[in-house]
């Protein structure tokens, strides 16, 4: 079910937390859904459990998994929309900051906003 790249860019915990979300988007992962424990991902993926443990704590301070002790995690209750603002909220960032660095300042950006919501009232 998941797939890691050990040898990508992105850190393997970005990786799991991404799939997880993803997975939730699709219909794949639906609420209440139990997760492999900690030591079974971990396992099945060939990576230290606290990468694991790490993602699955970031999720929960997310809202989009929550833990029953002694019985494990699961998929929380969310609306699509939310999950999806999360996901383009982390490209936007991204493309924001590769904008930053080719030399865009931040009234370039700011103009390229407002002229896209003026086209929104305009339309």
């Amino acid at each position: 079910m998941f797939m890691i790249n050990l040898q990508g860019k992105e850190p393997i915990c970005d990786q799991i937390k991404s799939q997880i979300v993803r997975f939730i988007q699709l219909g794949i992962l639906s609420p209440q859904d139990k997760l492999p424990s900690v030591r079974q991902l971990a396992q099945t993926l060939g990576i230290n459990p606290n990468t694991v443990a790490k993602a699955y704590q970031q999720l929960e301070n997310e809202g989009v998994v929550y833990t029953l002790n002694k019985k494990g995690v699961f998929v929380n209750y969310r609306k699509d929309n939310e999950l999806e603002k999360q996901e383009i909220s982390k490209h936007m960032k991204e493309v924001l900051r590769k904008g930053k660095e080719i030399g865009f300042t931040k009234e370039e950006i700011e103009i390229m906003i407002c002229e896209l919501y003026e086209e929104d009232e305009y339309a």
